[in-house]
């Protein structure tokens, strides 16, 4: 009798689980791509010369 409930739950705690390893991967994404734009700006900012 203890087993089904505890089986749902698991159930339920995996696709959340998925879920928020999804959205995780998705900000690290995104943190990594305004990381890569910003030191490319700053590299523009630094080395681009005068105009």
């Amino acid at each position: 009798m203890n087993n089904a409930p505890t089986g749902m739950g698991m159930g339920m705690m995996d696709g959340m689980g998925g879920m928020m390893m999804w959205g995780m991967g998705l900000v690290w994404l995104l943190v990594i791509v305004l990381l890569v734009l910003g030191i490319a700006a700053l590299f523009k900012y630094l080395f681009g010369g005068k105009r």
